[in-house]
Order: C-alpha cells, then structure tokens, then sequence
C-alpha cells in the first residue's frame, strides 16, 4: 500500500481543521484519518480505525481520496439539486463575527443585526446559528467559588452522600428566607381551550415568611419549620425540631451553607450541648452542591411562582400541605 506522506503545509491545514470550532465535524474527522495515516510506514487500517472509532472502510475512502486529490479530496463530492447560494466563507464569517464581536450599540447579535452585517438573508443567519447550535439571545449565569478549602469542602460534602456513615443520617439543610405572600391586584383568569392562565402584571404584597427546611438525601424526606423571622434564634429553633425528629440513636451529619446565623455563638453553644450534631458546610459560592436547594427550587416552580396568597396564614398552609 502507498504511504500517504504530507508536506508541512497540508499538515498545518489538517491540523487547523481538526481544531478549528467552527470546522464541520465531518471535515474534521476526515483530517484526523489522514493524520492517523500519514507517515512513511503505513499503519493497519484497522488500527486508525479502532483508534478513531469509525468502520475501516471509512478509513481506507478518505486516505484513497487524499492520496488522490490532496486536501480538495476531503470535501464533499457535488450533490444533485440546486447549488448552495451561500459560501463557506460566509458561512464561517457568520459564526466567526458571532463568537469573536459585538454589534454596534447593542449586547448581542439578534438575527436582523447579523443579516445588515453580513450581507445575508435573516432566514440564512437563522439557519447558520441552528447549524453550529449558537443562541446570542440567550444568557446564563455563574459564579465561581474563591474559597480556599473547596477541594476539601466538595470532597466532605459529596462523600456524605455518596457514603453515608453508618448509624447516623445526612440531612441537607438551608433556609429559604423572604418567600412573599402575593396577591394579585384583580382575580387570576384560568385556563381555557386557546387560553393559557392569565393574571394582572401587578400585585399587592400581604407579607413574608421563611422556610427552614432539611432533606433527608437518603430517603427523601424532609423536616420543615416556618418563622416570620430570620435570625440564629429561628435557626436554634430548627436545630431543636431536628433533634425531636430524628430517632435519638442517630448521629446528625447536617450539611449548611457559610451564612453567617449558622455561626453564632448562640448556636456553637448549643451544638456543644447536643455532640450528635456534627456542621459540615458547603464552600462558599457553592449552593449548588446543597441538595435541599433542589428541593426549594421544586417548591417554587409548583407552588410559589404562580400561586396567589391573600395573607400569610394562606402562604404558609400551602406550603405545608406541598
């Protein structure tokens, strides 16, 4: 078999193609085929094969066709229909500009900004954002954690879910502060055939309340207290329903997050008196990894969100009874 030997410069494109995020995955592979087989020895096809985990003809028509045609033989052959209108330079413009620029006056690109840009039809840039999977609309958050100790936290906390020590339970505990009883300003419409639920954009605030709440990770169940305040005295409070709760043979790993009631003398003091109780707190910037917060986010997406509460007393029932 002829060896496929590759000059300085179609190794440098080939390996340009393979890194390139905006490089078609297909040409991409083919680049890489090429690579596992140039060289003055030819390699086992079925080797690269297993190696880039495709079939061996796959591997054998690429190579045949590099050797043949160099780097044009790694395109796509013509297909019948109509002729793309649009070029890869347009195309990698397109997502190039998107990734690398901002549009003048404005945060982001929306489909309009990019067609007057570049040139190109609205439902062509539409088309070009679905292919490479780019929504400039769209924004998400994070933050990272600067705690010190997160590697030795993470490792604390995951441990105790992923194993438990025995004759104790694990509880995921937090609060859930300045959940608001809100009521709307006229009566909420329910749903009809055509019509989704509707409600007045304004609303009148009847008060608030806080959750306290610990999740068992292990078998689901969750201790809950509500206080209008939220102090290190409503805290010490929860710790004491916790204790009543849980079956006094069982030691109590409580997995809490770094604020600061969590802290107080008060509650250290307390703790010191109940040796059961053992704090083990998530590395700041880090509620992710508090498994109650899952639990939060539920109650707010199925009961809180969209709920409507003339007072109080009615927010509070719902959330018990949820």
């Amino acid at each position: 078999m002829e060896p496929l030997l590759l000059s300085a410069e179609e190794r440098a494109e080939l390996e340009r193609w393979t890194r390139r995020a905006t490089s078609a995955q297909a040409l991409a592979l083919r680049a890489r085929i090429v690579l596992a087989c140039a060289g003055p020895e030819v390699p086992p096809i079925v080797a690269v094969a297993r190696e880039l985990r495709v079939a061996a003809d796959t591997v054998r028509k690429w190579r045949r066709r590099f050797l043949a045609e160099r780097l044009d033989g790694l395109a796509d052959e013509p297909r019948p229909g109509r002729p793309p209108t649009i070029s890869v330079d347009q195309v990698e413009a397109v997502v190039v500009t998107t990734l690398e620029q901002l549009p003048k006056n404005a945060t982001h690109w929306s489909r309009k900004s990019m067609a007057q840009h570049s040139g190109l039809s609205k439902s062509t840039v539409g088309r070009i954002w679905r292919q490479f999977q780019l929504r400039p609309h769209l924004a998400d958050t994070f933050k990272l954690s600067t705690d010190p100790l997160f590697v030795e936290k993470v490792y604390d906390v995951v441990g105790l879910y992923f194993n438990p020590p025995e004759g104790a339970v694990v509880l995921s505990a937090d609060e859930k502060s300045q959940i608001q009883a809100l009521d709307r300003s006229q009566p909420v419409l329910p749903i009809m055939p055509g019509m989704p639920e509707r409600r007045t954009h304004d609303y009148v605030r009847n008060g608030l309340t806080t959750l306290f709440a610990a999740f068992d990770v292990a078998t689901g169940e969750v201790i809950t207290a509500l206080h209008r305040r939220h102090r290190a005295a409503e805290f010490k409070k929860f710790l004491i329903r916790i204790d009543k709760e849980v079956p006094a043979h069982l030691q109590i790993h409580l997995i809490v997050d770094n604020y600061a009631t969590h802290k107080t003398p008060a509650v250290k003091a307390w703790l010191a008196k109940h040796p059961r109780f053992e704090l083990h707190f998530t590395p700041t910037g880090s509620s992710w990894i508090n498994q109650v917060e899952r639990w939060f986010g539920y109650l707010a997406h199925q009961m809180i969100r969209r709920g409507a509460h003339k007072n109080i007393q009615a927010l509070e029932a719902d959330i018990r009874a949820w």
